[in-house]
């Protein structure tokens, strides 16, 4: 091989500078304040499909507030990746392996992206004092933070979901007093998180008169013809899914050869993306799902990332498609109630990087109203919040999509809230009950301020 030319080792120099460079982040420096963000992602295995775009919209949007805000309050931010396959073992792997810190910067929030790893972390966290945050997943009573310190059910906790589908269905039938003698069945995903909506469906049904009935599909869901044989002999007025990954496009097929209405089936969270109805093909025309991640680019934010990250080359996005949808927003979400919190932690911190006691602290003072959103472009994208130390939640609202064959379409008349204030003395009698079981003495909401 002959010896390269001084004008070819120069460009292979520079390069290899630009290559070593670029893993810092642009403009980065020696002295630069950086906050360490690890990143527990699932790219791989049986539910990358659904990894894939949340983790785009996540880092789309931590480069955003890097490349083009000069990070939070100047102090940039730096992830890496630790792969779970959304197996709960890799999960606590991952998670024992970043708590540290990295490069002098604490962990200041851990997204477990995974509900089985959320709850397998619940004391870990508290030990290590780093927030959990869960959005659209996670223990729901762990919105009682009196006693989950650090559980964040962030945005939309299952049992609202629940309600919040109710209460779609009670605005379609022309008001809650139509719910009575409705029949509205459950078909759910056989596991702990497929059975966390039966205790408020209950609590529902007695409360509005409709008649609840629970159907289990085992895992993975490749054949229902079972469930739904049995929906065609009992004749609900409506179907709730909670599924998640195969299972929702099985069910809509399934639904569609035994003739149900596939426009009165309303998915859950994980039964809402563009993932699950296109496999399902046509017949998926006309299915809802209630999610606090709507889909679409028409977004301020949305509109800023595709100019300043996406057309510059700069998106972890690979598929085009995925650009504004459910998963994909649903990155860009969680990203900016990461940020949001560390922003409110350095506004009593300093301008620095914040550890996870003080994010504690930030989520727990955590406000997004109307003129915030707006503010930073997400309005409409995400609900308001409003989180204190006796709600972890701070929100409880949905947004019903329906898909029309090639993308989703927001129906509902804006969030449609849950009956929280019928759910939340419940959820805060587990909670108690949970403290009681493992002698915990619940903090009192003064000890934060």
């Amino acid at each position: 091989m002959s010896k390269p030319t001084f004008k070819a080792a120069r460009t292979l120099a520079l390069a290899a500078f630009a290559l070593a460079t670029a893993a810092l982040g642009p403009a980065a420096s020696a002295d630069e304040q950086k906050q360490y963000f690890p990143l527990a992602t699932f790219r791989v295995g049986a539910y990358a499909s659904s990894g894939i775009p949340v983790w785009a919209g996540t880092i789309d949007y931590l480069r955003y507030i890097n490349d083009v805000e000069g990070g939070i309050n100047g102090v940039k931010l730096f992830w890496d990746e630790c792969e779970t396959e959304w197996e709960v073992e890799k999960g606590v792997e991952c998670y024992e392996r970043v708590k540290a810190g990295k490069d002098g910067s604490p962990v200041p929030i851990f997204l477990p992206h995974g509900d089985p790893i959320s709850k397998a972390l619940t004391e870990k966290s508290v030990a290590d004092k780093i927030p959990l945050v869960t959005t659209g997943y996670g223990r729901t009573e762990a919105i009682d933070g009196r006693v989950f310190p650090y559980s964040f059910t962030v945005l939309f906790s299952f049992w609202s979901e629940a309600s919040s589908a109710i209460n779609y269905i009670a605005e379609r039938e022309g008001g809650k007093d139509k719910l009575k003698g409705l029949k509205i069945a459950t078909v759910y995903h056989d596991s702990p998180y497929g059975k966390e909506t039966q205790t408020p469906l209950a609590l529902l049904a007695k409360t509005y008169g409709f008649e609840d009935i629970q159907i289990p599909v085992p895992h993975p869901g490749n054949d229902q013809s079972a469930q739904w044989a049995k929906i065609r002999q009992l004749k609900p007025d409506w179907v709730f899914l909670r599924g998640w990954g195969v299972m929702t496009p099985v069910a809509i097929k399934t639904a569609a050869k035994t003739g149900f209405p596939v426009d009165h089936i309303i998915g859950g969270i994980w039964s809402g993306s563009e993932e699950d109805v296109r496999p399902a093909g046509a017949v998926g025309k006309g299915y809802l799902a209630i999610t606090p991640f709507p889909a679409g680019t028409d977004f301020e934010i949305l509109k800023k990332l595709k100019a300043d990250i996406v057309d510059k080359g700069l998106s972890d996005l690979k598929d085009p498609k995925s650009f504004g949808s459910v998963y994909y927003n649903s990155g860009v979400i969680e990203a900016i109630i990461a940020v949001e919190a560390i922003r409110t932690a350095q506004a009593k911190f300093g301008h620095r990087p914040i550890t996870g006691e003080e994010a504690q602290w930030g989520l727990e003072h955590l406000k997004l109203d109307d003129a915030r959103l707006k503010e930073i472009g997400a309005e409409g994208l995400v609900q308001p919040l409003e989180l204190s130390i006796k709600d972890h939640e701070g929100g409880g609202a949905g947004k019903v999509i329906q898909w029309d064959g090639q993308a989703w379409t927001i129906v509902s008349d804006g969030w449609v809230k849950s009956d929280r204030e019928l759910l939340l003395p419940l959820i805060y009698e587990r909670a108690a009950a949970y403290a009681a079981e493992k002698g915990i003495t619940p903090r009192v909401e003064a000890s934060t301020n």
